[in-house]
């Protein structure tokens, strides 16, 4: 952990996106990796004694098992609080809370939930006061530079932290890269995911932020992670998968005509291509 001089106020993250299954991307035992970093993240909230505040989707799935409920208990920041992600929510519904993990790690009294802003909300107010800077805490898709996805209609940064004028920091979550945007002194702070799940991810650096209310401002620590453990290698095998179907289609229809029998072509098919007798006898076997 590198040496930190001043004392933060709070520190801050977004999306753990907490689950006990293995992202497809991931070529380690990312259960593992994920404890590290939540360990990681507790020594520091324990060695500054500030609370830890978080973004949004906690949980990967509202519905954790039973094995992710004390996991969660567990590992998670002593002082934690946070607001509702997305994926915390059934059916993406703030009303069915109740129902979910995440309130049953508050009703226990290991979490806080802050009463603003999820998922889904506008703000209206501050969702803290911290030695008299107002901080709004959203989880909302906000952006730097790129859009996230060619159609996304959600607000860039920059134009968060002239319509919330008021805020002297701006958290927000859902958006998994990490950024940071100021404007007249004034922050916003996307942290971006814990967690790499994605191939797209392979270059992602997970943080946290150490934020100062003396001077509003941030200083980020990486969390510790595994090099070469994101792999593409089940994007390229549906590349290829998708390559000889496309390459299967074109033969058909460059072979014969197609009919509405679906007998009639796989005869037809049968004929134009070297199929063994053996295979043509499983494909029988299993349409009857």
């Amino acid at each position: 952990m590198e040496r930190i001089i001043k004392q933060p106020d709070l520190i801050f993250g977004s999306d753990f996106h907490l689950r006990d299954t293995i992202p497809i991307c991931r070529t380690d035992d990312s259960v593992s990796a994920q404890t590290k970093k939540l360990n990681f993240i507790s020594a520091l909230q324990e060695r500054y004694g500030c609370p830890f505040v978080h973004a949004g989707d906690v949980w990967d799935t509202w519905k954790p098992t039973p094995f992710m409920i004390t996991y969660a208990i567990k590992y998670l920041p002593k002082v934690f609080w946070t607001i509702i992600g997305n994926h915390d929510a059934p059916q993406h519904n703030l009303s069915l809370i109740p129902k979910s993990g995440l309130q049953v790690l508050a009703e226990s009294g290991r979490i806080k939930i802050l009463d603003t802003c999820h998922f889904g909300q506008i703000p209206t107010e501050p969702s803290l006061i911290i030695k008299g800077r107002r901080i709004l805490i959203w989880h909302k898709m906000v952006w730097q530079k790129t859009k996230p996805y060619p159609t996304c209609v959600d607000p860039p940064a920059s134009t968060i932290l002239k319509q919330y004028k008021e805020c002297h920091l701006i958290l927000t979550g859902d958006n998994h890269k990490t950024f940071v945007e100021e404007y007249k002194g004034r922050l916003l702070v996307n942290p971006g995911s814990m967690m790499r799940m994605d191939a797209d991810q392979a270059d992602h650096k997970p943080s946290v932020f150490l934020w100062y209310a003396e001077d509003n401002s941030v200083q980020q620590v990486f969390l510790p992670i595994e090099e070469g453990v994101v792999s593409r290698s089940h994007l390229e095998k549906k590349e290829e998968r998708d390559s000889r179907i496309d390459a299967f289609i074109s033969k058909l229809n460059d072979k014969y005509e197609v009919s509405l029998s679906f007998e009639n072509n796989l005869e037809a098919f049968f004929k134009t291509n070297d199929i063994s007798k053996e295979v043509k006898q499983i494909i029988y076997t299993n349409l009857e």
